[in-house]
């Protein structure tokens, strides 16, 4: 896997009405690469975020909705 940033430990909540996960996300210049259980390769940054959520692909209305 390539990626710019992963993102570690995060309680993963993917707006489906799962019940949300720990886990990972990597970053590749403006997308999501990988969610979920994955190893983290060598020599790209890490930012832990243990104890803290993540809402992966969540847009908010108020300020992002051109319709």
């Amino acid at each position: 896997m390539q990626a710019d940033l992963i993102i570690t430990n995060a309680l993963l909540v993917d707006g489906s009405g799962a019940e949300p996960v720990q886990g990972h996300l990597a970053i590749k210049g403006e997308r999501i690469v990988a969610l979920g259980d994955f190893r983290c390769p060598d020599g790209v940054p890490i930012l832990d975020a243990a104890g803290r959520v993540l809402a992966p692909g969540f847009i908010d209305w108020h300020t992002h909705d051109d319709g």
